[in-house]
């Protein structure tokens, strides 16, 4: 049994891998998330070298009775620890990992990377054998968490000490949804936290509802699936013309992940 978060397909490719029985955080965090397995899988991406808020959130809210417990973080750049910073989550809520482990990808987060220049990366990521020796890991049983090197860590800090600087508001009004809007709903159907409605057939992005207790997850599904790139980027992005999705996931399968409709 695996749980996954994904956004443009890179977790829910990996999850694919390794189960059968795969199963969308989005969907599950509504119900009462106590499940037993023999053994019971997270997959996600990492934002900012962390898991994104909502798997945090499941993570709080779950009762995972299982005799193997792992979890698995794609990234794109530099992971900055990630597995160390899982397990610390973890501990702190008191849960505790016997695998964890990273898989490097495409990185989708637009203001830093060019999705053509990540796409034409990923032959030297040697993603398939990295799965691979991944699956042969928990076939096995390993324990093992992926070390931090000094390294990883003094990244993940000039990470934190640049997210300081960055008003808070920056992250709310990311989006701005142009005249290009069909108002076909697909933003709103790929968005995991909900938080885009159609008014007028034109997708209005709601990054913050209290009443509604949603909260965006930045995971930026909406912008790359945009079939008419009117979702854009209130920041400088490296290319506004390129978008992303693992080319191992169809447009319907995303959407069944994620649509709170």
């Amino acid at each position: 049994m695996i749980f996954y978060f994904t956004a443009t397909g890179n977790s829910l490719y990996v999850a694919k891998q390794l189960s059968k029985d795969c199963r969308s955080i989005p969907k599950v965090i509504h119900g009462d998330c106590h499940y037993r397995a023999e053994s019971i899988g997270i997959v996600c991406p990492v934002y900012g070298h962390e898991m994104p808020a909502m798997v945090k959130r499941f993570f709080a809210k779950a009762e995972l009775e299982t005799d193997y417990f792992y979890l698995i973080l794609t990234y794109g750049n530099r992971h900055g620890g990630a597995a160390e910073l899982a397990e610390v989550y973890l501990r702190g809520i008191g849960k505790q990992a016997d695998y964890i482990n990273t898989i490097k990808m495409a990185d989708n987060f637009l203001p830093a990377f060019d999705m053509e220049e990540q796409v034409a990366t990923l032959p030297e990521k040697k993603i398939e054998e990295h799965i691979d020796k991944i699956k042969k890991d928990i076939f096995e049983r390993k324990h093992r968490i992926q070390t931090a090197s000094e390294e990883d860590r003094a990244v993940h800090q000039a990470y934190l000490k640049r997210q300081e600087a960055i008003p808070d508001k920056t992250w709310a009004e990311l989006y701005t949804v142009t005249e290009e809007c069909i108002g076909c709903g697909i933003c709103m159907r790929v968005c995991p936290a909900g938080c885009i409605t159609l008014k007028e057939q034109r997708a209005i992005h709601h990054p913050l509802d209290d009443a509604r207790n949603l909260v965006c997850e930045v995971c930026m599904a909406c912008i790359h699936n945009c079939p008419k790139n009117a979702i854009r980027l209130n920041i400088p992005e490296k290319n506004e013309n390129a978008r992303y999705r693992n080319e191992h996931i169809h447009l319907p399968e995303l959407v069944e992940a994620n649509c709170q409709q």
